[in-house]
């Protein structure tokens, strides 16, 4: 403080007023900091907001208003990811209510060396996981690939659209089958497989992000995704002919 008064008059700088451009703000090395790593090819450390920090402190508070302020700000992404994986509103809807109720439950357990959302996908991926392994052991109450009404967008929470141009009635019926294709394709891979497909080519995620939810290597995770992305293009093709 007593610098930055200085400056302002006519007296003699502090040395750490005066060293200027040698003497960074923590922001700054921060910034510094990350633009090395990834000029390294390491992994960029997370540095949680304060915005975000005081929010964790209200969660772990047990504060009501800040579970509703998660809950509108993570909420359709964390909706949409479990659609895709499980394909079926009744199941995602139940499934979301779970993740939430399970983040403020155990709220105490995040570190903050990843953002909040990445936290929480993962935790939405386990549950969703988990779901599929038990609609596995009750067939009949899974989902009917046919049914074409358990595969669409959900008013208010949509689900990400494998077209996104619509222009023409014809084009509509098109992209809704095209998706409807899509989600059966998605449905018959394998969990883990299937969680790779929706968090890249659904969601968009990075390589990192997918690191740190799946906890697998980039390598594994390209490998795995090559594959699902072949056996998508096959199934795809086995049901247009």
């Amino acid at each position: 403080m007593e610098a930055t008064l200085r400056w302002r008059g006519t007296l003699t700088e502090s040395p750490a007023a005066a060293a200027g451009s040698t003497t960074q703000s923590p922001a700054s090395s921060k910034r510094l900091a990350r633009a090395r790593a990834r000029a390294l090819g390491q992994r960029v450390p997370y540095t949680m907001s304060d915005d975000e920090r005081r929010l964790i402190d209200r969660l772990i508070e047990r504060d009501e208003q800040a579970f509703s302020e998660i809950v509108h700000r993570y909420g359709d992404k964390v909706f949409s990811l479990i659609y895709r994986m499980l394909g079926s509103r009744p199941e995602a809807e139940d499934v979301a209510q779970d993740v939430f109720i399970t983040v403020f439950k155990t709220i105490e357990s995040f570190r903050g060396e990843a953002k909040f959302s990445t936290w929480l996908l993962r935790i939405a991926a386990n549950h969703a996981k988990n779901r599929i392994k038990h609609l596995a052991r009750r067939p009949t109450e899974g989902v009917d690939p046919n049914d074409v009404s358990e595969v669409r967008v959900v008013p208010d929470r949509p689900a990400p659209p494998v077209q996104a141009r619509i222009d023409t009635p014809d084009a509509i019926l098109e992209a809704a089958q095209t998706d409807r294709l899509m989600q059966e394709a998605i449905a018959n891979l394998a969990e883990d497989q299937r969680l790779l497909v929706v968090l890249r080519d659904v969601e968009e995620m990075s390589y990192q992000e997918i690191e740190e939810i799946t906890g697998l290597p980039e390598g594994t995770i390209k490998s795995r995704l090559h594959r699902a992305r072949m056996a998508i293009k096959e199934w795809v093709d086995r049901h247009t002919r």
